[in-house]
């Protein structure tokens, strides 16, 4: 039975080279998948699927008028699996149209992406995956300065914290620290 399943982590848990992986194993064994990413991380290029260890990937980019069922629906093949990833990006109406995918096409749908941002509140289409999902799974890794498990994102401009702005900025190492509660509360920065 096909199921809606969320997969996150905080920055650096690889949950990009987790989603090139399965679909690798899906493709290895002549079972089509489709990618897709938002439309919104363009680090890369628009539609791009790039992880941190360098391997990358063409996808098909979500945006806001895109309908993820009728494109689907519309395929001329029916894919084993449907991956997203940067799912956190994604709209309360595009989740639901992964779920209507599952529930009347079929097919299993696997989102990964983030669950909190910088400020530790979570994106929306993080809100709606925890809602929506039949299966949610934490990827994780560890704190940038110390062991413990890494649970939220620190982002850094100069060398300094910073705890507000715009939800969304599109950054790597250079902006962004996986970090446990501590370390986020109290960086040693």
């Amino acid at each position: 039975m096909a199921q809606l399943f969320f997969k996150y982590g905080a920055m650096n848990s690889g949950k990009t080279i987790e989603i090139l992986k399965v679909a690798h194993n899906y493709e290895e064994q002549n079972k089509p998948v489709v990618l897709m990413t938002s439309g919104v991380d363009t680090r890369d290029g628009i539609g791009t699927v790039s992880s941190r260890i360098g391997l990358t990937r063409e996808a098909t980019p979500i945006f806001h008028e895109t309908d993820i069922f009728d494109w689907i629906q519309a395929l001329s093949f029916k894919p084993y699996c449907i991956l997203i990833d940067e799912a956190q990006f994604l709209e309360k109406h595009h989740v639901k149209q992964l779920a209507q995918i599952v529930d009347q096409l079929g097919i299993p749908v696997m989102a990964f992406g983030l669950k909190n941002d910088f400020r530790n509140e979570l994106f929306e289409g993080s809100k709606y995956l925890l809602l929506y999902a039949d299966k949610i799974e934490e990827l994780k890794t560890i704190c940038w300065f110390c062991h413990k498990k890494a649970t939220m994102n620190l982002r850094v401009l100069n060398g300094k914290p910073v705890y507000e702005g715009e939800q969304i900025q599109i950054g790597g190492n250079e902006a962004y620290f996986p970090v446990c509660r501590k370390h986020y509360l109290a960086p040693p920065l």
